[in-house]
Formats: C-alpha cells, structure tokens, sequence
C-alpha cells in the first residue's frame, strides 16, 4: 500500500509534452491526490521515471545513466507518443521509443497527452505495483531452484540439541 500511495518521481522532460507534465502538478489538476507530487531532483530519491517528449540518441544514453542510479523496485512511464515510438521524427537522430534502453511499465499516449491522461497513466502504475508481491519483484534476476540447492550445500547450519 506505502509503495504505491508514495510514488517519487523523477522528471525527464524532453520537449511538448514536459509542459502538459509540469502543469499537472499544478493546483488546478492537483497531482497530489495520488501521491506523486514533488518531483525529485536526483535519480537516488527516485522511484519512478517518467520520460516525455523526443529522445535523441545522445539523450539515451543519459537515460540509461539516471536510470542505473535510481534505487530498486524502480518503474518507469512512457508520457507521450514521442517517447513512445519516436512520433513523427522518423529520423537516424530519433530514438523509436524509449522502452529499447530502459524498460517502460507504463505507456500514455497522446501528442502532448493531457494531465488526466498522466493521471490515468498513474493509477494503472499503482494498480501494477499493488499487484506485485516480494516474489515477483520488478527485478531481471530470478532464483532458480538449483540454486536454492547449491546456496544449502554450501551453508553450514549449527545444529543446537533439542531440549529434553
């Protein structure tokens, strides 16, 4: 419940659809209301990325950086449909979506999608994240059985006397 009602994002505005992001948080849609409304400025008070607007092939590997230094479970939102599948720039400088460097859990579409949209795009975050248990952690490394097996043989356990 904390994880999901205290989200902590992390701006990265590129283009249009940064204004429609900025105004979101705005008194007029209040943002606060799903419990992401100051936006962090470094990627180690961040939980969640939401990119919006172009990204260049020289912004991606920024990308790749910031997002390598937010702490896990870390999720990202794809605002836009630059971000998503590059937009209208069908171009070698374009980057055809945001989730071929990092991955995205959630895509808002629009050009530029308006704060509702970001809203929504929130709240299927923190339905996803509800979802979620210890055992299915947004991690890339699964514990396999054999290795279960192979970290028992390999630890000794004291063996205390049962009590009589």
């Amino acid at each position: 419940w904390a994880r999901k009602s205290a989200l902590w994002p992390l701006t990265f505005g590129l283009a249009c659809c940064a204004i429609e992001m900025i105004a979101s948080t705005t008194s007029r849609f209040d943002m606060a209301r799903f419990g992401a409304e100051v936006f962090r400025p470094s990627p180690r008070q961040a939980d969640l990325m939401i990119v919006s607007g172009t990204v260049t092939l020289k912004m991606s590997t920024v990308i790749q950086r910031v997002w390598s230094q937010m702490p896990d479970p870390k999720w990202c939102i794809s605002m836009g449909a630059c971000s998503s599948v590059g937009g209208p720039f069908n171009t070698y400088s374009v980057l055809q979506g945001v989730d071929r460097i990092v991955p995205v859990d959630v895509y808002i579409v629009g050009c530029p999608p308006r704060p509702e949209g970001l809203f929504f795009g929130l709240m299927k975050l923190q339905d996803k994240i509800d979802q979620m248990t210890l055992a299915k952690r947004p991690t890339e490394i699964r514990l396999k059985p054999e290795m279960v097996e192979d970290f028992k043989k390999g630890v000794m356990v004291a063996q205390t006397p049962e009590p009589r």
